[in-house]
């Protein structure tokens, strides 16, 4: 382990994603085998001073600091880890890119279409490795759907539904959550943008949309839930939803997928279990904890769960292995293509619900970009 060459991080944000992604990096270490690179906790930035020594002195970092730019002219920085609100996605990404540092980016990766599509234009031109933190992808038994389906175990793909629920966002204090100008939108970009990446993710690309939002909570400026129609490109329809309003549900993302030939569903309440219809006789359910298993050879003997923050270590190795050119991105971590084409669909379902239209997507690439900017 000691040949391991360190790799300097530094984070934006210390709050809830900066505790799990502050986990998941110190957990890296003691897989075996460990990543390529080991990664080394240099600076954790956030606007609070007090309040981010802290939370580095709890989580392992080196030294804090108050003011990003502060990571980004750091040469001890190697990766920059941006966990920070909506609104500071694009200046700090963009900016620790330019500055030749590998980026990770928490979802959503813009306010809007437009923003996303900027910072991954701009950080393409750099060269440098970058993610859109979509950290369901790397629950095990999404990774063993997505293999089933590729496989063909459920035939010709027909139908996706897709929810994620939560009941905190009764809470009327102006947060930056519920302010359009910091977040862009609300449940539709917290929470739904998973739900929207899991669909492509699975089945294939978001073709139309359309959609229904809904402000409940006075004082609220963005979204308190959704609901969509959409078309996949794939030929099959779904149904997405999205809200921070359902009593009860703390933390409940689940989705099904139902082809010609059977099904698949998932509930994240019971993370560690993929259900499986192979046609009639109604479903039955996989443990994924056996040692054929995504990720599995890293944790415990067969039955021994996993939990929520093992996405994020499973995540950020798959990151570092890119850095070190041991794997690609994609497809099965986001890019930032894909932080882009997940904000376009939150646009359109924003766009269908203001005109009650249905919403066609178009997608843009760099290529078309470059070729519109030519003089």
């Amino acid at each position: 382990m000691n040949d391991r060459r360190p790799i300097g991080v530094g984070m934006l944000g210390y709050r809830f994603m900066g505790k799990a992604h502050s986990y998941a990096f110190r957990a890296l270490a003691h897989l075996i085998p460990p990543p390529p690179l080991l990664p080394r906790l240099v600076a954790l930035a956030g606007r609070d001073s007090a309040a981010v020594a802290a939370a580095a002195a709890a989580y392992g970092w080196e030294r804090s600091v108050s003011d990003w730019r502060d990571l980004v002219a750091d040469p001890e920085v190697e990766l920059f880890d941006n966990g920070g609100p909506n609104d500071v996605h694009a200046e700090p990404t963009i900016a620790a890119a330019e500055a030749g540092k590998h980026v990770v980016c928490e979802k959503p990766l813009g306010r809007s279409a437009e923003e996303a599509y900027e910072i991954w234009r701009r950080v393409e031109q750099t060269g440098v490795v970058h993610m859109c933190a979509f950290n369901y992808r790397f629950l095990p038994a999404v990774r063993l759907a997505r293999t089933l389906i590729e496989d063909g175990a459920l035939g010709e793909i027909r139908h996706f539904r897709g929810r994620y629920l939560q009941e905190w966002g009764e809470d009327p204090r102006p947060t930056w959550r519920f302010r359009r100008e910091q977040a862009g939108s609300g449940a539709l970009g917290d929470i739904g943008s998973h739900v929207i990446d899991l669909a492509r993710y699975l089945v294939g690309e978001i073709r139309s949309v359309s959609a229904l939002t809904a402000t409940f909570v006075a004082g609220h400026d963005v979204d308190d839930a959704f609901a969509a129609a959409v078309e996949l490109g794939t030929g099959a329809v779904g149904t997405l939803e999205a809200s921070r309003l359902a009593p009860g549900r703390k933390n409940s993302l689940a989705w099904e997928v139902n082809g010609t030939s059977g099904s698949l569903a998932f509930d994240l309440e019971h993370l560690n279990e993929l259900r499986l219809s192979e046609g009639g006789g109604g479903f039955r359910t996989i443990l994924v904890t056996e040692p054929e298993h995504p990720f599995t050879e890293w944790w415990w003997p067969p039955g021994h769960v996993l939990a929520w923050e093992h996405t994020f270590v499973h995540e950020l190795e798959h990151l570092i292995g890119a850095i070190a050119g041991r794997n690609e991105v994609g497809p099965h971590g986001a890019t930032f293509e894909d932080g882009y084409r997940a904000a376009s669909v939150c646009d359109a379902v924003l766009a269908s619900a203001e005109s009650g239209a249905r919403v066609e997507l178009e997608y843009r690439g760099l290529d078309e970009d470059r070729r519109s900017r030519e003089p």
